[in-house]
């Protein structure tokens, strides 16, 4: 029997004769769009109350609490986004037909259903800045909407994603976070009782389907998409600590252990799908482990924290200007973060992995300083713009379900002490070689330059191979590789294959006579070398590595073109060997034997020993706040031999 405050009846479960699994099976896509007749429900339905929009002038700045200023953005577009919930067609009553959140946009991918926690939080929570605090019309749509998240799930316990029959791990698992803190949000009032009791069940049905050692569909063999699981982990970790229950709870205990053996790899990254990515890593994994360690107080995950900390020290490239920080992003599988502010603004996705800056302090270079945040939370509150309207598809509920945990930033001297641990900022002479799985991450540290490279398997094809970056201390960045189709350090040959496309085998030589290298650490005069080559041997490349020089011998056997994305900053003064100058922004060819770039006190020579047409191109990729630098692709013909070097001055 309906809780007579439950605000309207649950369409889904009152069809006749038409099961859940059945409607959404035999249908996919646009296809479940069709409404069936209200007739065949039962239902006679005119649609739900509207939200009324936010008075005009709302909402005033100076009301936010500053922490809590992340809530702003999502109070301008809820009125909009609860009312477009589907409220009169049975057959997809409740979903979030706006396209605010997550892809596909279609009625039986549940993970758009996530937003339910945002509207929960806007209807609990009273603020002098929140006018819908106990609103009706809210609590309706919220109703509608947990229905149809509710009417998704499997028998078993999971939801679907990209398919109506789907059991899906990741949408089950960030469901489990989002359903519980809506829970929590609906206590806090005692509004649904009814529907709260069905989202307990629901709970403990995914709980049980997640945490099942047995269930490969989650447990796969090796553990891949560790972010998912982590995310099942901390959501199942809320919803034992609002409803105990011994059984889960120790499995809960188990499967962490299981995550904690299986997830990391020993060079400290989290595996996506088995290698790194630097996107996954810091942004959504890092915080949901913050999360479990929060609620748990486990000191596992804080172990995991301070393993991954040593990681981003070599992967996180700081400008010398202290402007932000150039991420490792062509080894990246996954994502395509590129560079990192100093100081992250809101949105910030990070926020709730600073619970582990006191305990890890090798994370403090890595986050915003609290003094720098303060001083841009005052600044939002002064603003008198009106707060802007987030667009659609970029928007989620991570950013505002994590405000409630609170945070941890390091104080500027702190940040700063942690950044000069950092290994190629304490050492100016190193050679890394981290190995997992068949990949190699390499980290050359000399006088006048880092340089970064990945050989071997591939975790995903959007890996780029080769010579993944190119810093020097005083100019930064110079020669910065993208992965997927973006641009990176590679050779392209006629046909348009590149080698940084593929898995390339590496083989690594030291000192004056390139003998192999056996792993010592070289003195700063010792040249480094790589030798690696394509599959079929259709390129191979040597790179040898001095105090401030970089050499590359490449053969293809025939015509070819040396690819190098440049990071250019406006300041820059690019000068081709033939006396043409190269616009910033723009194209510019010419016949040449070299290009010299001028940053500051620093020259950049690049030479390629025979005049060539040339050209240099600016791409759409900028990096840092305001889009400080720009990729520019020197691009290099040749007719199948090309010696290159370049240089610092």
């Amino acid at each position: 029997m309906r809780h007579p405050t439950d605000p309207c009846p649950p369409p889904g479960p009152g069809l006749p004769g038409l099961s859940r699994r059945a409607l959404l099976g035999a249908v996919g896509g646009a296809a479940l769009l069709t409404a069936l007749p209200a007739e065949a429900a039962g239902l006679t339905r005119t649609g739900l109350p509207l939200l009324e929009p936010l008075p005009k002038g709302a909402p005033d700045r100076t009301l936010f609490a500053p922490e809590e200023q992340r809530f702003a953005p999502y109070l301008v577009i809820l009125a909009p986004m609860a009312n477009e919930i589907e409220d009169t067609d049975p057959a997809t009553y409740g979903w979030f037909t706006g396209g605010w959140w997550r892809t596909p946009n279609v009625p039986y991918n549940a993970r758009i259903q996530e937003h339910v926690y945002t509207l929960s939080w806007f209807h609990a929570h009273p603020r002098p800045w929140n006018p819908y605090a106990g609103d009706p019309a809210l609590l309706a749509r919220l109703d509608a909407a947990l229905q149809h998240y509710l009417r998704l799930q499997h028998d078993d316990g999971s939801w679907p994603e990209y398919r109506p029959t789907e059991h899906s791990r990741a949408a089950t698992g960030f469901g489990l976070g989002y359903l519980s803190k809506t829970l929590q949000n609906l206590r806090t009032t005692g509004a649904l009782p009814t529907r709260q009791a069905e989202i307990r069940t629901a709970l403990r049905k995914a709980m049980q389907w997640f945490l099942d050692p047995g269930n490969t569909t989650v447990w796969e063999s090796p553990l891949k998409y560790a972010n998912q699981h982590i995310a099942g982990l901390a959501g199942a970790a809320l919803c034992l600590d609002l409803d105990p229950e011994p059984a889960l709870q120790e499995r809960l205990a188990e499967r962490i252990a299981f995550v904690v053996a299986h997830g990391q790899s020993p060079q400290g990254f989290f595996y996506e799908p088995r290698g790194m990515d630097v996107g996954y890593n810091f942004e959504v994994m890092l915080p949901d482990m913050a999360e479990i360690h929060h609620l748990m107080d486990e000191p596992a995950m804080l172990s995991m924290a301070r393993g991954f900390a040593p990681w981003l020290g070599y992967n996180l490239v700081r400008e010398p200007d202290g402007s932000g920080w150039f991420t490792n992003v062509a080894a990246s599988a996954r994502t395509g973060i590129r560079a990192l502010d100093d100081e992250i603004r809101e949105p910030d996705r990070t926020h709730l992995g600073s619970l582990f800056v006191p305990g890890a302090p090798g994370l403090a270079p890595f986050f915003t300083a609290r003094e720098d945040r303060a001083a841009a939370r005052a600044a939002w509150a002064a603003d008198p713009a009106p707060v802007p309207a987030l667009q659609r598809g970029n928007t989620s509920p991570r950013i505002i379900a994590h405000v409630p945990y609170g945070e941890a930033f390091p104080t500027r001297a702190h940040k700063q002490a942690a950044i000069t641990e950092l290994p190629y900022l304490q050492r100016d002479t190193f050679v890394e070689l981290r190995r997992d799985g068949g990949q190699d991450f390499l980290f050359v540290r000399r006088p006048g330059l880092y340089l970064g490279a990945f050989f071997g398997h591939r975790a995903t094809s959007l890996v780029r191979s080769g010579l993944s970056f190119l810093w020097h201390p005083d100019a930064g960045m110079v020669v910065y590789s993208l992965n997927g189709d973006a641009g990176c350090w590679a050779t392209q040959l006629a046909d348009g294959r590149l080698d940084a496309d593929g898995n390339l085998a590496a083989e690594y030589v030291a000192g004056a006579h390139a003998r192999p290298w056996t792993g010592e650490d070289p003195s700063s005069d010792a040249p480094f070398g790589v030798r690696y080559r394509t599959p079929d041997s259709a390129i191979t490349t040597e790179v040898t590595v001095t105090r401030q020089t970089v050499r590359r011998v490449v053969t293809t056997g025939s015509a070819a073109t040396e690819l190098i994305p440049l990071v250019v900053h406006p300041a820059d003064r690019v000068t081709f060997t033939d006396g043409t100058a190269a616009s910033y922004g723009s194209a510019t060819t010419a016949a040449a034997d070299g290009l010299t770039l001028r940053r500051g006190s620093t020259t950049v020579q690049i030479r390629w020993a025979a005049v060539r047409t040339a050209s240099l191109t600016a791409m759409p990729t900028t990096y840092l706040r305001g889009g400080a630098r720009r990729a520019h692709l020197l691009r290099i013909p040749h007719d199948g031999t090309l010696h290159l070097t370049v240089g610092f001055g």
